[in-house]
């Protein structure tokens, strides 16, 4: 059974607070904050893959939708191709996400800014042991999750998945696949690898400026929220946290090797720490002395020189009006994307990306792979990769073999989500030449 059918129902989370045993939780998958912009394009992809018999893996997926405001689950009921049930359930009632999260093994959350709202749902799965990915771009939000709920997952058997989006997904199982490549070919992984977006096509959302705008918010009030921003361990809890300086590409730089300028890539400080998080979660695989950077890619010569200065001026402009609070909300009221918008069906269908790995080992041996999406990157694609890898956290990854706690998507799921993405996300990992 694929999806519920025209008896679906609406259930009040609230209402009833009986405890629900994994093994009878009647849904596979929830998808919490489903009226959003992503969680509605999540909503369409999961009811159309999910009716396509030939997407079945062997098991029954029954899901929901799920969020605060009946009327707007109603409306997007009334879209999908069938009819899914639907759960009422508020971030600000304890008992109504307690109830949703004892029903399903997996949750989807898409309820951002996370800093603001994304708590008390990480609380829950963690204590009735549901598992649960996100698409969180919020390092620091990651870290207090981490330092909270932790051990609390850990005992439940919780598996918590954060940035199962363009944020970090194609940066960390392309990291992932590179080194499994150069272990192949080379007997060694990569002690260096630098990731370089050559190409990319899409829009932003009021979402994700929300979330960009909470995070500057924080680092402009708080010193030791800067700290920790800068910090590229940031995210492994070892008590050995690696010490090898970083390259951080904050101003643009001339990449002689491949003839072209380099500007900051705006991801790259969360995309980084998942990496090396990953690296930590494989037990060093990657080696302790491993260094990452990320970049955007400009052309040569004069016009890659421009665009490369243009784009740092550009970031470094916003992120300091987004620190101060009156520029901020000038921003946010008169310029910037509101809440619940972003690109269009066509815009998000004729977007990609295309993103170019150099990896190098000890001995000098060089390896080069690439990472290609077929969809806008932030909302077309990632919406793909959120659900696939709910899916694939449902169907493919055993409590035995991955235990409860704080994982990454290369960390937890590795190669059965990278094939996942290949088959059915429209995301395609290859070796490249030069």
């Amino acid at each position: 059974m694929a999806t519920n059918t025209d008896t679906s129902k609406t259930i009040n989370a609230a209402d009833d607070n009986k405890p629900t045993g994994s093994e009878q939780r009647p849904y596979t998958i929830v998808l919490y904050g489903a009226t959003s912009f992503v969680g509605q394009i999540t909503a369409h992809y999961l009811t159309s893959f999910l009716s396509d018999a030939k997407n079945k893996n062997g098991d029954s997926v029954t899901w929901a939708i799920a969020g605060r405001d009946e009327d707007k689950l109603n409306e997007l009921q009334s879209k999908l191709e069938n009819k899914v049930d639907i759960i009422i359930a508020n971030s600000k009632d304890a008992a109504s996400l307690d109830k949703m999260t004892k029903q399903t093994q997996v949750i989807i959350s898409t309820v951002g800014p996370y800093l603001k709202y994304g708590e008390p749902l990480i609380k829950s799965c963690a204590e009735n042991g549901t598992d649960y990915v996100d698409l969180t771009g919020e390092a620091i939000f990651i870290k207090d999750m981490m330092d909270k709920y932790q051990e609390t997952a850990k005992e439940s058997g919780a598996r918590i998945v954060n940035s199962c989006g363009f944020d970090s997904i194609p940066s960390d199982l392309g990291v992932y696949f590179t080194q499994q490549q150069a272990e192949s070919q080379f007997d060694s992984t990569c002690d260096v690898i630098h990731m370089r977006v050559k190409a990319a096509k899409g829009g932003l959302s009021g979402g994700t400026i929300a979330s960009m705008a909470t995070i500057f918010e924080e680092v402009g009030q708080d010193k030791s929220r800067r700290k920790q921003v800068a910090n590229p361990y940031l995210l492994n809890d070892d008590k050995d946290v690696p010490s090898v300086r970083q390259a951080n590409i904050s101003k643009p730089e001339y990449d002689s090797e491949h003839k072209r300028w380099l500007a900051p890539f705006v991801m790259a400080s969360i995309n980084t720490r998942i990496v090396h998080r990953s690296n930590q979660l494989l037990g060093y695989e990657y080696g302790r002395d491993f260094k990452y950077d990320e970049a955007m890619w400009m052309t040569d010569g004069i016009k890659g020189k421009l665009s490369s200065y243009a784009l740092s001026a550009g970031l470094l402009g916003f992120a300091t009006a987004m620190m101060i609070k009156p520029s901020r909300e000038l921003l946010s009221k008169h310029v910037l994307p509101k809440a619940g918008s972003g690109p269009s069906k066509s815009d998000q269908d004729n977007g990609y990306y295309d993103i170019r790995l150099f990896g190098q080992t000890a001995n000098k041996d060089t390896i080069n792979t690439k990472v290609t999406g077929d969809k806008d990157p932030g909302y077309g694609s990632t919406s793909r990769m959120l659900a696939q890898a709910a899916l694939c956290l449902a169907q493919d990854i055993s409590k035995d073999d991955v235990c409860g706690g704080f994982w990454t998507p290369a960390s937890a799921m590795g190669n059965k989500l990278l094939t996942r993405l290949e088959t059915h996300a429209g995301l395609s990992f290859e070796i490249v030449e030069g």
